[in-house]
């Protein structure tokens, strides 16, 4: 797999989504529009991940091939929403990239992904959950670190994990998470084998 440096990941990252900014449908519900097209892959061979909050369910493609699903999987506790706070226990939809790994985490592997995005961070600006000041900030802080601020209104630290040090029990029936997206030790095992750093990740 083509390694994405960082930096080079982040310049991505910040310019995707300027192309749907400049659009009048892009303006009323940013997010919405971009899930309208992102379960279409970028190309043929494209390996990317579609997580459905409707189905409980992770689906692992190669362009429009399905290569593994995972279900159920768990999600935040309040569910998911197109716009997230901090706290507030909700799985952000939208399209995003993988940015890191951790293989000690709590929650066996993290697998962490780029929330919150320029386009959630329009949308604050938009409906006043950023100032001006915050939305300058953001681009600041992502220019900078080469990843978005986690410690804004919007929240941050969402991921891809295992269960670890969780219940099993309690992830088999319940979504419980605080965000992020949850399977088990050897489904989070397996995925990590296939994708890597710059991987798109949907969560509709």
């Amino acid at each position: 797999m083509k390694y994405v440096s960082r930096r080079r990941f982040g310049q991505l990252a910040l310019l995707a989504p300027f192309t749907l900014l400049m659009a009048d449908e892009g303006r009323a519900n940013l997010i919405e529009t971009l899930l309208t097209r992102a379960h279409l892959p970028r190309h043929a061979d494209e390996i990317w991940v579609l997580v459905d909050d409707s189905e409980a369910s992770l689906s692992l493609y190669r362009g429009n091939l399905l290569l593994e699903r995972f279900a159920p999987i768990s999600l935040g506790r309040s569910g998911a929403s197109i716009m997230r706070t901090q706290g507030d226990n909700k799985t952000p939809k939208g399209e995003f990239r993988v940015n890191r790994f951790n293989w000690e985490s709590d929650w066996h592997v993290f697998i962490g992904l780029d929330y919150p995005t320029p386009s959630h961070a329009r949308m604050a600006l938009e409906s006043g959950l950023y100032t001006e000041q915050d939305y300058a900030d953001y681009f600041a802080y992502y220019r900078h670190h080469g990843y978005p601020p986690q410690q804004t209104v919007l929240g941050g630290f969402i991921g891809i994990h295992g269960v670890g040090r969780g219940d099993p029990e309690v992830h088999a029936s319940y979504h419980w998470t605080q965000g992020c997206v949850a399977v088990t030790d050897e489904q989070i095992e397996r995925l990590s084998e296939l994708i890597d750093i710059g991987t798109r990740v949907v969560i509709r």
